[in-house]
């Protein structure tokens, strides 16, 4: 048995995993716990303060577990900003990149820090932000110039990327009102890459750097994964700080934050044979699952082990009319029948903060679980008005 079977099976026992209704997300709390744990001691330890990411994970049951340890979230827009302040309650920093006249209304009501992608959009909101009686605090995103994402549709930092000002675009600009400067460069990344990418930083816009009262050095750190360095971590943020008179310091990890904290359960609903024997779920990949196709990555699933490892292979496919709604292939010990489970792990991240409703598939519920309650509790089940509410 590997070591993500051990974790799921830790944390999610088939007595849990029994009594839920497929298909669903089922979130661990103590490993939420746990995840949230590590990201305390590395704020104790260098002072930086660590946000959650809403892009990659909102479920406001929750969130009073992660707000004992995290300084607030960051929110992609007015929606999460709003979410955040109403359910969070603590700080919300906001980025977009850009804003209307009627989004920023609504970002500078639940905002503490606002990010502009670019110097035009911060002179087009600078006054809508100041008219506001709260004390918001304003930065701007910046390119670091240097990425090490393998997968271009997550690399923030390609040519013609439209993330960041450059350092050529801060020439002869009055930075009068800018408290912060913020980057974002890493994906599923370790503090090696952090650490190069916030070479290169320092040497774009070092100059601007004592000008500010923050950094915020965005996602994508991998911080509770197994083999991440934390040494490296402390160390290279008190490094920073330490060069620039202690200057305050943001992350802003989603993954991190539940990292191996859900697995999505999902029952076999029939099977056939078409050159190899295929079974088809109750789930989708296209609808539940979209990173899957994305990314694309074939997520661990179970028990089970790679094509022909084992006696039964299966292709296991979505319940979409989509030709490529596939999750994987996989091997089984035995012949997969219809009312089968399957647990597939890692699934608390970038899952059903995607979900859409194409072809009417319906969407999995949410359950959260404790190993100190012998009972999954469920949060939110889905039906028709969800679907029909969503469309014209």
């Amino acid at each position: 048995m590997n070591r993500i079977d051990q974790i799921t099976l830790a944390d999610f026992p088939q007595s849990i995993t029994d009594q839920v209704e497929t298909p669903c997300y089922l979130i661990s709390e103590d490993a939420v716990r746990r995840n949230c744990q590590i990201l305390a001691s590395v704020q104790e330890r260098t002072g930086a303060k660590i946000l959650l990411a809403l892009k990659a994970f909102a479920l406001p049951a929750v969130f009073p577990l992660i707000r004992e340890y995290l300084h607030g979230v960051c929110a992609s827009g007015p929606i999460e900003a709003q979410l955040g302040r109403e359910e969070f309650g603590r700080e919300v920093h906001t980025y977009a990149p850009a804003y209307t006249g009627a989004q920023m209304e609504r970002v500078v009501r639940f905002s503490d820090h606002i990010l502009f992608n670019s110097i035009h959009q911060w002179h087009l909101h600078r006054e809508a932000v100041a008219a506001s009686s709260r004390n918001i605090q304003v930065g701007l995103r910046v390119n670091p110039g240097h990425a090490e994402v393998e997968v271009d549709l997550y690399n923030p930092c390609l040519p013609g990327s439209r993330f960041g000002v450059s350092p050529a675009d801060l020439d002869g600009v009055d930075l009068t009102g800018i408290s912060g400067l913020h980057f974002h460069a890493l994906c599923e990344q370790g503090a090696d890459v952090l650490e190069r990418v916030l070479t290169s930083f320092e040497q774009r816009f070092g100059d601007y750097i004592g000008q500010m009262q923050w950094i915020n050095f965005g996602g994508g750190h991998h911080i509770t994964r197994d083999d991440y360095d934390l040494e490296l971590l402390c160390q290279t943020i008190n490094s920073f700080r330490a060069r620039h008179n202690n200057i305050e310091v943001y992350l802003e990890p989603g993954e991190a934050v539940v990292l191996n904290a859900g697995v999505f359960v999902t029952s076999v609903v029939d099977t056939m044979r078409n050159g190899m024997d295929i079974a088809i779920l109750d789930s989708s990949a296209e609808t539940h699952m979209p990173d899957v196709l994305a990314m694309p990555y074939r997520p661990h699933l179970v028990g089970a082990g790679e094509p022909g490892e084992r006696a039964h292979t299966y292709r296991l496919g979505g319940i979409s009319c989509l030709a490529g709604d596939i999750v994987g292939d996989y091997s089984f010990d035995t012949q997969l029948k219809p009312g089968k489970r399957l647990v597939l792990t890692d699934m608390a991240l970038y899952s059903f903060v995607k979900n859409t409703t194409f072809n009417g598939v319906e969407l999995p519920s949410l359950y959260t679980c404790s190993l100190a309650d012998d009972s999954p509790q469920l949060i939110r089940s889905f039906d028709y008005t969800d679907y029909r509410s969503r469309i014209a």
